[in-house]
């Protein structure tokens, strides 16, 4: 980027957001929560594929935009459920990509990948249709250099720890992998027991089995069940995990009596669940949670708020993370207060919650995580990862929250190659924001400069356990 991009138009912010910015701008990266796959870590000669299966194919980001344009997915290679046929020219669909590119003109994801090109493969020009081909095989050849690995790009990115999303049945061989090896890379499990709390899932009873495999645990009941997520977690634990993580539409949280509990659980073992079952089992299983984080200390993550597989045609050729997916208005003062009032103050327990519905900030989070000692605001996620996402965010948190109850940045990426240009944009504008308060006489300089490095690098270290 240059060297005032982001910054502000007034002349003073702008000054003392570049003064800050300098000051951060070289620290290390921590990349505590996204979905960056392991695999890329486990043998040091893993190589990429083509331009496209880098850039284009597996990022939602990228291909909703374009379908939105009206570019069918399977044009674009992503692979289909139903077996139909998917464009096999990488060449191609690297084109229709890029004679389509001004589509992320004023966009984060625009200005992440023009950060990579120039960034990662020393491309200035502005990709377009005419030189499509031409910087298609730039990349290429720079992906196929023993030069760019995984792990020397890791070093070169200035990585500190990146921690992963992993099923609560991930045997994590890849992180065994990692662990055995001699590098020096810290690539951390993150325990996600999504797919083993959510009844509704269509292949529930399948991960119940796998659960019960993996853990050594025959599960045949609630307490078995609890048991085998208990052995789970101490295994992530001892992996070198720091964090769970729970994807749910709603923040609901309730403690059901033990009858209750496994009631809902028996009749979803034996295929009877009744309607309502799978939003109270997992506003249960959200407390359960946390109070198994009382006594193991892995950090809680909650994303809520995120309406999955809206386009059922979609959903139903392609399956999940294909980029149908909407905010939905959310409640967190009512939600969460089952499981803050056993738990809130709980010198052990770290919450941190992500929203899709921006109106809670001021009204909700703010007050709740200015309150409760275990709360943590986690940063703007998905759709308001993005420079105005960013401003609004601590705009409406701080005042009330203060910076010391947010959990600092994460980039909840899949494309790795996106992560230095993620966390520059979130530098930048966190430095601008705060220059503004400095401008304004609100703080002082020496206070401004501890900010911007808490905002860059601190909270994210502290708040995660890293």
């Amino acid at each position: 980027m240059s060297t005032s991009q982001l910054f502000d138009s007034d002349p003073l912010v702008r000054n003392y957001a570049m003064r800050l910015y300098e000051e951060v701008e070289n620290l290390p990266l921590i990349s505590p929560h996204g979905h960056v796959l392991p695999i890329l870590f486990a043998d040091e000669d893993y190589r990429f594929g083509s331009p496209a299966e880098l850039l284009v194919i597996p990022d939602h980001y990228v291909t909703r935009m374009l379908y939105a344009y009206g570019i069918k997915l399977e044009a674009l290679g992503v692979p289909s459920k139903v077996g139909a046929m998917v464009e096999q020219d990488h060449h191609k669909i690297w084109q229709r990509f890029a004679d389509h590119f001004f589509l992320f003109r004023g966009t984060p994801s625009g200005l992440w990948i023009q950060n990579e090109l120039r960034r990662v493969f020393n491309i200035e020009e502005n990709l377009n249709g005419e030189n499509a081909q031409a910087i298609y095989h730039q990349i290429d050849e720079k992906i196929k250099s023993p030069e760019f690995s995984p792990r020397k790009l890791y070093d070169q990115f200035e990585l500190e720890v990146l921690c992963t999303t992993d099923a609560a049945t991930d045997r994590l061989v890849h992180h065994q992998k990692i662990l055995d090896s001699n590098w020096q890379g810290r690539v951390l499990p993150t325990f996600r027991p999504d797919s083993v709390i959510n009844l509704d899932m269509p292949d529930w009873g399948t991960e119940i089995q796998k659960l019960s495999q993996v853990s050594g645990i025959e599960i045949k009941d609630y307490d078995s069940y609890i048991a085998a997520l208990e052995n789970r977690r101490a295994f992530f634990k001892q992996m070198g995990a720091t964090a769970t993580d729970h994807g749910v539409l709603k923040a609901n949280t309730q403690f059901l009596s033990h009858t209750t509990v496994n009631r809902l659980f028996t009749r979803a073992m034996t295929e009877k669940s009744e309607k309502g079952d799978a939003e109270l089992f997992t506003a249960h299983m959200l407390y359960e949670m946390a109070r198994m984080s009382t006594e193991d200390g892995l950090v809680m993550q909650l994303h809520v708020g995120s309406y999955r597989n809206h386009h059922h045609a979609l959903f139903e050729r392609f399956g999940t993370d294909i980029g149908a997916d909407i905010p939905v208005k959310t409640d967190f003062t009512k939600a969460l207060e089952p499981l803050l009032n056993s738990f809130g103050n709980h010198p052990n327990l770290t919450v941190i919650v992500f929203t899709l519905d921006e109106s809670t900030y001021t009204r909700e989070l703010a007050p709740l995580a200015g309150h409760y000692p275990a709360l943590k605001i986690g940063p703007p996620w998905w759709f308001y990862d993005s420079p105005n996402g960013i401003t609004r965010y601590l705009d409406q948190v701080i005042e009330t929250a203060g910076i010391y109850n947010t959990a600092g940045f994460n980039d909840d990426t899949r494309a790795f190659l996106s992560i230095p240009a993620r966390h520059e944009v979130w530098r930048r504008m966190t430095c601008n924001w705060v220059a503004k308060l400095w401008a304004r006489n609100i703080i002082d300089e020496a206070d401004a400069s501890a900010m911007a490095r808490a905002f860059a690098y601190e909270l994210a270290k502290q708040t995660y356990k890293l």
